[in-house]
């Protein structure tokens, strides 16, 4: 869980995730000689802030999202979000600018989101909530678990994994991701006809904390059945706890696999979590669990 908390402190805001692809450029470096199988790693200029893993013959590929939702400070003490966040009054924001360390209370008013910071905030200047990390015998709560817990899934799976890419991506949670030009890069380098989403759902009516990780049937969009069918046939022989997922909005990477040039399959397969988009999302460890036994079971069998 050390690494899970690692990421967690780590400020990556849409656009601004430079700081946690070093994170996981080190980690890699360090951990991958005890892995199964040591990647091949693709990173720099050319793929901006993304960080691609190889493993062996890849026939999939599972994509974690690293960017964040947040703030931008903008005039007059005013704010505008970055992806969808959750605004409620008093809530404790954290960042940096030029003139020093920054810690201020967000609140709204007519429509428009403010700051009580005691001196102006440079404009352009990204702010996060303030993270409290709270782990008991049944749940883990903490700001940006979606998709902190995702990247920690995949950083599991790298342990284990002989054949596939593991993708970090970037800029998911404000206006769609660099998942197109991944998707490109894939298909020019080593391609694919499979993707797992690893990311974060919701708790809803249909779906429960301990009840195991969440297979998407359906968001916004719709991946094919005959693909479907299979994950959950071998998520029935694998007996690891899960439950399935049926909506009509909502979105993540999926989408942009969805819609790209290629014929590529897709699933999102996650832990649902309550008090989506806030300084308190809540996961249960049990499900975590499942997420993570779930990837090591499907990878090598799609």
């Amino acid at each position: 869980m050390d690494i899970l908390e690692d990421i967690l402190n780590i400020q990556s805001t849409s656009g601004d995730e430079s700081s946690m692809t070093n994170y996981l450029l080190n980690l890699v470096s360090e951990r991958m000689k005890s892995w199964k199988v040591i990647p091949d790693i693709y990173s720099g200029t050319q793929l901006h802030d993304c960080l691609l893993l190889k493993f062996g013959k890849p026939k999939g590929a599972v994509f974690a999202h690293i960017d964040t939702i947040g703030f931008m400070s903008r005039y007059e003490n005013q704010l505008v979000p970055i992806g969808g966040p959750e605004v409620e009054n008093g809530t404790y924001l954290v960042g940096k600018d030029e003139l020093g360390p920054i810690r201020c209370k967000i609140f709204e008013e007519e429509g428009n989101i403010f700051h009580d910071f005691q001196r102006k905030i440079l404009p352009g200047t990204r702010l996060s909530f303030e993270q409290n990390i709270q782990i008991s015998n049944d749940f883990i709560q903490a700001a940006y678990l979606d998709n902190r817990l995702g990247v920690y899934n995949a950083l599991k799976l790298c342990e284990t994994l002989e054949d596939g890419w593991v993708v970090f991506s970037t800029y998911e949670e404000h206006g769609g991701g660099s998942i197109p030009a991944l998707i490109n890069f894939i298909q020019k380098t080593s391609p694919i006809g499979f993707a797992l989403i690893s990311d974060i759902t919701w708790v809803t009516g249909g779906v429960h904390h301990h009840d195991g990780v969440v297979i998407s049937i359906r968001d916004k969009h719709i991946p094919r059945r005959k693909f479907l069918e299979k994950i959950l046939k071998l998520a029935e022989e694998s007996s690891i706890p899960h439950q399935l997922e049926i909506e009509s909005a909502g979105s993540s990477d999926g989408r942009e696999v969805q819609f790209s040039p290629y014929f590529i399959d897709w699933c999102f397969i996650g832990a649902p979590e309550d008090n989506v988009h806030s300084p308190r999302e809540k996961v249960s460890l049990k499900d975590l669990d499942s997420m993570v036994e779930m990837y090591r079971y499907l990878m090598p069998r799609l």
